[in-house]
């Protein structure tokens, strides 16, 4: 890929994620309330999530030493150069040792810098995570 449709590229996606930013996701409607068919509300409203709102991350975390495997989360790699790119969504039980093992994930973002690096382009790749995520899998 050459730098000019690299830049075409990112400006396509950066379009696409501000429209589905800004426009009102389709709500679904029910015809009994949930707590009446003994259903418990959902943990969280995931619009009320914002990845560009949490707190950056070096793509280095899961090189730090660590007593513990982590917690549930849902994570965001993120592009923070202008404009700020949603490169990866992702979730894991174990927040530390996700990254630690084999991810195409990793691949991937690595391939991205690679392609920035050769077109003299300097992305600023983060990873950002949002703890509050139910522990069970099917929940997240």
């Amino acid at each position: 890929m050459d730098a000019d449709t690299l830049i075409q590229w990112k400006a396509r996606i950066f379009d696409y994620q501000r429209h589905v930013k800004e426009s009102q996701p389709p709500r679904q409607k029910t015809l009994f309330e949930l707590a009446d068919l003994g259903i418990a509300p959902a943990h969280v409203e995931p619009d009320t999530i914002d990845p560009f709102r949490l707190i950056a991350q070096p793509m280095s975390f899961w090189r730090k030493p660590t007593f513990d495997k982590g917690q549930a989360c849902l994570y965001f790699v993120i592009d923070r150069t202008n404009p700020s790119l949603l490169l990866y969504t992702g979730e894991s039980c174990q927040s530390d040792s996700r990254w630690k093992g084999t991810h195409d994930a990793k691949r991937y973002i690595d391939k991205y810098i690679a392609l920035h690096r050769q077109h003299q382009l300097s992305p600023a790749v983060s990873i950002a995570f949002w703890f509050d995520a139910p522990v069970e899998r099917k929940a997240r």
